[in-house]
């Protein structure tokens, strides 16, 4: 049996339009005895309350029906049906212009971005078809990550598992995912075909790398990472045990450039989907902003890509220069708003009922407002998407300004540690230096003040990622910081500065998940919280 794995970027909401790249990525696959398309690829995964619409999903079900009627080839594909127990996450296998089987998704995902329990109820019995004489059962996503779930197939005589899936990228989820499917594999004896969702959706980021694994755990066929792809693959139909011809398997990025182009997708499909062809951001010399201007420019191209410079009596020449090179070396185009004027009016407004703010916390939390001002008038007068460039340790601990740096509409690089944006600035360089070195180099500051640098403030990045990494990522307690070896008072402090700050995190831009553990869906804390410990 030849197989074809279809993975393919789809949007939420827009059935028709899935309905027709899934009919296209079967009518390209030439030769296939069978083609899987990914986990709800009709209605875009995750639909979240769409599903409570009866409109979205009949419309859903009528979308199945013309897939079958129109598919070049027997398929199964992902859509949503309504049983008499509710609603199910659903495959079904079309061939000959029917449908011939669907299988209810038994094992519902109610834990870090997964909501399925909330809309979905759970199948109850496996489905086999037999395909070419061979008997393949229809799974989907959650159902093989359980090793009972293969081995209560293998038991039945299942020579094949198919499995649709929409599972979402976090860092170093390609490996663990394939050492699963292997394990699986091999312990049961079965063929395991596994087909991925690729794209961006919102917050999540799909990425792909769908792939074939024998009976031996020989790795038969793997599609390529963050990309469209369609795999073949030759399915022994002798013994289970049968060595696997091994067919095209595409190399699979690691480490930094895994990240990056996690975060290039992310970044493209919300634009993208959304229907904004241009973005903005601010440029100010440092780190964070050069590292999403680059993630912006190859996710967009540089005509897409706009740069603005407001500097301020605090920003140093340095920075200016920074700033510039930057843009030049991307091909993006500047403006320069310098915004000492309207700051200045805004203090000699306030001074009336505030008094003198010149050199106060309030005067620093007005140049980053007058900033954010500047870029969202620019966004309302060009349509243009604001880049909000803030990092997962500043949105952690607070160091942010609401209505400020925070202003945007999407913040790409909101769940990377500030030592991991220096790791993927580094990274982009020795691909095309684009940074200046000056910017990898010098101590990172805000600029709001005389002489600042973030260190007056916060902990070293080192440490305090490493605080971070536990605190948030780990979910370790201020008992469990300490015997990591971390220093009392500082994870004392810390701790206190990420609980006071999650009502500014709730009112922050949306930005590409790449952890296992984000801010938002995955980590929800209440922000009138007592509990220290």
């Amino acid at each position: 049996m030849r197989i074809a794995l279809a993975q393919i970027d789809v949007t939420v909401g827009d059935i028709d339009g899935n309905l027709e790249r899934c009919l296209g990525a079967v009518a390209s696959a030439d030769g296939a005895d069978l083609v899987l398309l990914p986990e709800l690829a009709l209605t875009g995964y995750p639909p979240e309350d769409l599903l409570v619409r009866a409109g979205f999903v009949e419309h859903a079900e009528e979308a199945l029906r013309r897939f079958a009627e129109r598919s070049a080839r027997p398929a199964v594909i992902g859509f949503v049906e309504r049983g008499e127990a509710g609603l199910h996450n659903a495959a079904a296998y079309v061939a000959d212009g029917a449908v011939c089987a669907v299988y209810h998704k038994r094992l519902l995902p109610n834990y870090g971005v997964f909501d399925e329990e909330r809309y979905f109820e759970p199948g109850v019995a496996d489905v086999i078809v037999t395909i070419g004489g061979v008997p393949c059962a229809l799974t989907i996503c959650e159902d093989i990550w359980y090793p009972e779930t293969v081995s209560r197939l293998a038991a039945s005589g299942v020579r094949v598992v198919l499995n649709l899936s929409a599972s979402p990228y976090h860092r170093g989820k390609g490996g663990e995912r394939e050492a699963m499917l292997r394990e699986h594999a091999v312990n049961s004896g079965v063929w395991v075909a596994y087909c991925n969702l690729v794209g961006g959706q919102d917050e999540l980021v799909f990425d792909g790398r769908s792939m074939v694994v024998a009976p031996d755990g020989t790795l038969v066929s793997r599609a390529g990472a963050f990309a469209e792809d369609i795999v073949f693959a030759g399915l022994g139909t002798g013994e289970a045990s049968a060595a696997a011809p091994v067919g095209s398997i595409a190399a699979t990025p690691e480490g930094p450039e895994e990240l990056y182009r996690a975060l290039t997708l992310g970044l493209e499909d919300y634009c993208r989907k959304n229907g904004f062809s241009d973005v903005v951001l601010g440029l100010s010399g440092g780190i964070d902003s050069a590292l999403v201007a680059a993630l912006a420019t190859d996710a967009l191209g540089p005509a897409h890509v706009h740069g603005v410079l407001m500097p301020g009596v605090y920003s140093s020449a340095g920075s200016v220069e920074d700033a510039h090179a930057l843009a030049v070396a991307l091909g993006i185009a500047t403006h320069t708003l310098p915004i000492g004027e309207p700051l200045d009016a805004f203090l000699e407004t306030l001074e009336p009922a505030a008094g003198d703010l010149k050199g106060t916390l309030s005067e620093e939390n007005l140049q980053a407002r007058v900033r954010g001002t500047l870029l969202m008038a620019l966004s309302n007068s060009y349509e243009w998407l604001v880049l909000a460039t803030g990092n997962k340790s500043e949105l952690a601990v607070g160091y942010s300004t609401l209505y400020g740096d925070m202003a945007g509409g999407y913040a790409p690089i909101k769940d990377v540690l500030k030592t991991s944006v220096y790791e993927l600035a580094r990274w982009r360089n020795r691909h095309g230096e684009v940074i200046p070195h000056a910017t990898i180099e010098k101590p990172p500051s805000a600029e709001l003040r005389p002489d600042q640098t973030d260190q007056d403030s916060l902990p070293p990045y080192d440490i305090l990622d490493a605080i971070l990494l536990g605190y948030i990522e780990q979910d370790c307690g201020i008992a469990g910081l300490l015997a990591d070896g971390h220093d009392a008072v500082t994870v004392e402090r810390v701790v206190r500065m990420v609980d006071a700050a999650e009502y500014k995190r709730r009112q922050a831009a949306p930005g590409t998940r790449v952890t296992a553990k984000a801010f938002g869906r995955d980590r929800r804390m209440p922000m009138t919280n007592a509990y220290r410990g």
